[in-house]
């Protein structure tokens, strides 16, 4: 059997879903962040590293706690110049001590108006990277569980920051994107290439109700590909950003699936 004809097999025997969460990046200062809070039910709220000032992430906290939403902290390289997309070689000390300043900081902040940080989420090329980079995962993961052994890890299904997490003993939450093309392989097409990214509000819905109700998508290369995914991303800081949420989340309604957190 082909591992192409093998991915087929396994995406056509995926459980559907009856509920899902969706999530958003916020505080990043680039988006329609309190529209953004009526959609999703996480937030992913940038920490300072690549973006958002400390006024700029309370106040995203406080409009989320408001809005009942659940609040996780992106975490990313210390890189506000390329807004956190670009890799950066880390030693694993260095890499813990900004991670673990970023989680502790915007808990404060979260803290401070009645909420808590309860998972992390790695931003841009920390969050790439930690697929398939062990020594970066292995310090992500560290410093999660330093910080709060009970906060959640979010990340792609098969990465290797999921299973380290899970071998650590942190929950972990699978996440697959609306507007992002994936490889053969189930990972994101990069950003420089052509197609990585969807516009199309009615195309983004339908590959969303798709993979949550069936468990698998079609790649950028026409392979269908297994999903298993707890949480959906729906990016706030692209054009369009609002009218593919909410059309992601009309789909979803008509589609008989639940909005709201599959894990807590």
């Amino acid at each position: 059997m082909t591992a192409d004809k093998a991915r087929s097999d396994k995406a056509t025997v995926e459980p559907a879903r009856a509920r899902i969460d969706l999530n958003a990046d916020l505080g990043e200062g680039v988006g329609d962040d309190e529209t953004m809070l009526t959609i999703v039910t996480s937030a992913n709220i940038a920490c300072g590293f690549h973006a958002g000032t400390p006024a700029d992430l309370l106040a995203t906290c406080r409009a989320a706690v408001a809005a009942g939403v659940r609040i996780g902290a992106q975490v990313s390289y210390p890189d506000r110049a390329g807004f956190g997309r670009r890799f950066m070689e880390m030693s694993t000390p260095d890499l813990i001590a900004d991670l673990v300043y970023q989680i502790g900081a915007l808990d404060a902040l979260a803290r401070s108006v009645g909420g808590s940080v309860t998972y992390v989420k790695p931003h841009g090329a920390l969050y790439n990277t930690v697929v398939h980079h062990e020594q970066q995962a292995d310090a992500v993961v560290a410093a999660v569980r330093d910080v709060n052994p009970g906060l959640a890890m979010m990340g792609l299904p098969n990465s290797e920051i999921l299973a380290r997490a899970e071998r650590a003993g942190l929950r972990v939450i699978t996440e697959a994107f609306a507007d992002r093309a994936y490889t053969p392989t189930g990972t994101l097409v990069p950003r420089t290439e052509r197609g990585a990214v969807l516009s199309d509000s009615a195309e983004i819905a339908r590959r969303v109700v798709e993979m949550t109700t069936t468990g698998r998508l079609t790649a950028i290369d026409g392979t269908v590909v297994a999903v298993d995914a707890d949480s959906i991303c729906l990016h706030g800081d692209t054009q369009g950003a609002v009218g593919h949420a909410r059309a992601v989340r009309e789909a979803l309604a008509q589609a008989g699936v639940e909005i709201g957190l599959t894990r807590s």
